[in-house]
């Protein structure tokens, strides 16, 4: 397991998604002997070196501090592309025991969406379940940790039980999805929370699984994360109880719906483009092996993470209809990843100098009216 740093004292918490870590040190080129000196730049901005776009591959990383921050925005997160050399531990494309014990674990939590057809009654389940319901629900939860239980040791039933609670949420969606209950959109909004939660685990599993843990699923993200999510689930119930005619604007929730989608196979793609070394973990050293990544979804947008889980995180207001949310959202996210954008550029251009300039003209951010740091010569 990687080694981490805790986020400094001046670090600002994430609102709605991305890491924030403190790295108060940045590594220097050394120049060569009679080589000449090179040209300051002049940036504007902080000075401090965070984040996702730090996509560098090569033979090795260099033995380096890191920062480890509360979830990822990664992770929305960093994005570190390196092809490390032969290390122990499962190699990168093939499900190791912790990836195969969570998807087994998902799927088991998923098969709450079965019982409709076991009972024999129609899917509204949830929505009205009466007695015979509820003790099938509690069986089912019961029966599944019982087995969770006895099928894995301590560690992987840790990562058994999240993954199995994420494939319940993702279960109960569907039953809310799949019924004629005033609930529906919010079991689209369940199955996308949850499947987003369980593809940041299983996508690192199969990236780079030697930085796998426990925070690879991003369920204790952040303080802020997790009041954010609150605030919308909290609008939700009370405008369906005083407006319920709000919530049944199927149009507008189908857009948030294909937003939500949009948004997380666009961060999935950033991840598996990355490679073995996109990760939640803060890398703050450049190696001599490490060269910038422009291809794939980083030959569309400078920083595809960030741009994904924007459009995931107002998508899914959209999708709950949520007015408040929806705005308080979109602000509160376009501020935090502006001035995120020009602190992680920062690092970059002394990473790679002139060559990240040129992309950086070539290529825009992603994110609406959001240029990056600004460059004085």
């Amino acid at each position: 397991m990687a080694r981490r740093l805790q986020p400094g004292p001046g670090a600002a918490p994430s609102p709605l998604g991305a890491p924030v870590c403190d790295i108060k040190h940045q590594t220097k080129e050394k120049r060569a002997p009679g080589a000449p000196r090179r040209r300051p730049v002049r940036l504007r901005g902080a000075a401090a070196a965070q984040g996702e776009g730090l996509r560098l591959r090569g033979a090795q990383l260099s033995r380096e501090r890191r920062g480890r921050c509360p979830g990822d925005a990664g992770g929305a997160g960093a994005a570190m592309m390196a092809a490390a050399a032969a290390a122990a531990g499962p190699r990168r494309g093939r499900l190791g025991r912790e990836a195969r014990a969570s998807l087994a674990a998902f799927l088991l939590g998923a098969s709450v969406a079965a019982l409709p057809v076991a009972l024999g009654s129609p899917s509204a389940l949830l929505a009205a379940p009466g007695l015979r319901g509820r003790l099938a629900l509690a069986l089912h939860v019961a029966g599944v940790n019982a087995a969770l239980l006895l099928l894995y040791p301590r560690p992987l039933y840790k990562i058994a039980i999240r993954a199995c609670f994420l494939g319940f949420a993702f279960g109960c969606g569907l039953l809310l999805s799949t019924g004629r209950s005033a609930w529906r959109h919010f079991g689209w909004y369940m199955c996308s929370l949850s499947l987003f939660h369980y593809s940041e685990y299983l996508v690192t599993a199969i990236n780079n699984p030697r930085s796998l843990s426990l925070d690879s699923f991003l369920l204790n993200h952040s303080f802020e994360y997790n009041l954010a999510a609150l605030s919308s689930w909290v609008e939700f119930t009370l405008e369906k109880l005083l407006f319920p005619e709000l919530k049944q604007i199927t149009w507008l929730s189908t857009v948030g719906l294909l937003m939500v989608i949009f948004g997380d196979c666009l961060r999935k793609a950033a991840m598996l483009t990355a490679g073995s070394n996109f990760n939640h973990i803060v890398q703050n050293e450049k190696s001599d092996t490490h060269t910038l990544v422009t291809s794939g979804v980083y030959g569309w947008f400078r920083h595809p993470s960030y741009v994904g889980w924007f459009y995931w995180s107002i998508g899914t207001q959209v999708l709950l209809c949520n007015p408040i949310c929806m705005v308080g959202y979109a602000l509160v996210s376009w501020r935090f990843f502006r001035e995120r954008i020009e602190e992680e550029e920062i690092t970059l251009i002394h990473f790679f100098g002139e060559e990240y300039l040129e992309y950086k003209r070539k290529v825009p951010s992603g994110l609406p009216f959001i240029r990056g740091v600004r460059v004085e010569l």
